[in-house]
């Protein structure tokens, strides 16, 4: 049977792996079949692969652009300052991709600010074996420290902290609305493939009352998890946050479960773990659950209005007066992407995280621009 795009779904190692774990225990909730098809220690997609690039099956605003990661940089160099520049701080990645973020960030503060690079301990959390060596290669010479899990970070220090592409990575779970009740939605083998079905009906812990029949609700529990623990880390120690993604700045319903294979969107199951699944952020939400950690919270803003205002058409034009013709197109191009509202400026956004009673940070003029 082809799946909705017309394409007939791979069976592949994880396929079969996850068929018979729901013939044995029924079928799974969405955030178990994404965590699976992610992060299977045998077959996970994030296990295996290096994903990101033109080779890849995606590119992130790092990769399209060195300006990108160095205003990062400098915005983290800037907060630093901002809480009396410890000499001693933890730096944190959380889903460094192969490194170039970080490297671009490094270079940028490291040459505003020596003393930031001097009192900065690097740790960058993923799982991703490839990509780790491809961190090494890259950041190196910054002694990095590897995690699985942020709560595997030192909490001995202030944490500063960038998640680009990271929280929409993160399981979501998904209940769809059937008459006045909410049901899980589940995966399990309808037609004997990989399929949705719906749950028994449960109670949920969100509102949507103009939720239409078949609406279906995300939620994102590690997210709101991780977001919880930043926001109780800072509130502690001191630090700051900053989340980069694509999303939504009200929570809604609707189905963003999406899996990308060569630049290419392809059916959830055509591929399970030869594939990125990824789904929207709800950043109302995770702002929430920083503040509920105790720290404050600001955003939401969109990308292109966050980087204009970090000053990235000023910085382009002084690369553009030294660069080559061929060179200079190229990279007006990459900040036209990271800018223009068709593409990536708005689509992506941008909130912080720093403790409770701070000014907006750079690039944060209000509580919700878009």
């Amino acid at each position: 049977m082809a799946d909705r795009n017309g394409a007939q779904p791979r069976v592949t190692a994880l396929a079969r792996k996850l068929a018979a774990r729901i013939a044995e225990c029924g079928p799974l909730p969405v955030d178990a079949y994404m965590a699976a098809c992610l992060a299977d220690e045998e077959f996970g997609y994030y296990r295996r692969t290096n994903a990101i690039g033109a080779a890849g099956d995606f590119t992130t605003a790092p990769e399209i652009s060195q300006v990108f990661g160095e205003l990062v940089g400098l915005w983290l160099a800037d907060q630093w300052q901002a809480q009396g520049a410890p000499t001693r701080f933890n730096l944190v990645e959380l889903g460094p991709g192969r490194g170039v973020l970080m490297q671009d960030a490094l270079r940028a503060a490291g040459q505003a600010l020596p003393a930031f690079l001097a009192a900065a301990r690097l740790h960058l959390v993923d799982i991703s074996v490839p990509m780790r060596d491809e961190q090494r290669r890259r950041l190196g010479a910054y002694a990095p420290n590897w995690h699985a899990d942020l709560a595997d970070v030192p909490n001995d220090a202030p944490i500063f902290v960038v998640a680009n592409e990271f929280f929409d990575a993160l399981p979501v779970r998904q209940h769809v609305r059937r008459g006045a009740a909410w049901h899980e939605r589940r995966v399990g083998l309808p037609d004997g493939r990989l399929g949705f079905v719906d749950g028994d009906a449960v109670e949920v812990d969100f509102t949507r009352p103009q939720a239409p029949d078949g609406a279906i609700v995300e939620t994102c529990p590690a997210g709101e998890k991780i977001g919880c623990a930043l926001g109780a880390r800072i509130a502690e120690q001191g630090g700051a946050a900053l989340a980069i993604d694509y999303g939504t700045s009200v929570s809604g319903w609707g189905d963003t479960l999406q899996a990308l294979r060569k630049h290419k969107p392809i059916d959830v199951f055509e591929a399970p773990g030869e594939c990125d699944l990824t789904a929207h952020v709800d950043f109302p939400v995770l702002m929430a659950a920083a503040r509920k950690g105790g720290a404050a919270s600001f955003g939401i803003v969109g990308q292109g209005a966050f980087l204009t205002r970090l000053g990235l058409p000023v910085r382009l034009g002084r690369l553009l007066k030294s660069a080559a013709p061929r060179l200079a197109r190229e990279l007006a191009q990459a900040s036209q992407r990271l800018l223009d509202p068709r593409e990536m400026g708005t689509l992506f956004k941008v909130v912080s995280i720093v403790p409770a009673g701070s000014v907006p940070p750079p690039g944060f003029a209000a509580e919700l621009e878009i």
